[in-house]
């Protein structure tokens, strides 16, 4: 896939080197403290949307879940398969909103991670994928939302999106929200920077 296409990666692959740096030094409990509570504890199937390097992903799976990562920044991609090697995870170059790759495979998931990307999608980019998402989750399955809040970086294709907005879609879709809150950023150059994040869970 060429990442040049694909909505929401700009500038990503060209700031990979610190990126990659940066990603692999948030940890995993930090990060998803909001939503920990409802995190599956059985092993199960689950789909990381948007994995960058690969952490977030590695985490799970040590955890004994079946974890497929979709990334289509190949240097992000390319750098988790590096680091985390010992783990079974399934790569997949895809990306929303239509996510072709994982629809072909006719899977479903009990546990689906969005984080970190849903603001990089246009509003009509996120009615389809909002569509596409809730048809990949098993019935009782979990989808865990980010979205971040606060000035861009440079050269990034972000958009402000709302919970309420994210909600609605979710509604739409045949979800229930079980969680709506906001955090600071776990990162601390990002705090400084007036970020913050909101958390969302539904289920399907």
């Amino acid at each position: 896939m060429d990442t040049q296409t694909v909505p929401g990666t700009e500038g990503y692959a060209d700031h990979a080197g610190q990126l990659i740096a940066r990603y692999g030094g948030v940890p995993f409990l930090d990060k998803y403290r909001p939503v920990l509570q409802l995190l599956p504890a059985l092993p199960c199937a689950v789909l990381d949307i948007g994995a960058g390097t690969g952490a977030d992903a590695a985490w799970l799976a040590s955890a004994g879940h079946t974890v497929t990562a979709v990334e289509p920044v190949a240097a992000f991609r390319e750098a988790g398969m590096r680091a985390h090697a010992r783990h079974a995870i399934a790569w997949v170059d895809d990306s929303l909103p239509a996510l072709p790759g994982i629809a072909a495979r006719g899977a479903r998931y009990e546990l689906i991670l969005v984080t970190a990307v849903w603001m990089h999608l246009a509003a009509q980019e996120r009615v389809e994928a909002m569509q596409n998402v809730s048809r990949l989750l098993d019935p009782g399955a979990l989808l865990v939302v980010s979205l971040r809040h606060g000035p861009a970086p440079a050269g990034r294709r972000m958009f402000a999106v709302t919970a309420r907005e994210t909600i609605d879609l979710a509604l739409r879709n045949g979800l229930q929200l079980l969680l709506s809150t906001q955090a600071p950023s776990v990162q601390a150059r990002n705090r400084d920077a007036g970020v913050c994040w909101s958390w969302l869970a539904f289920q399907k």
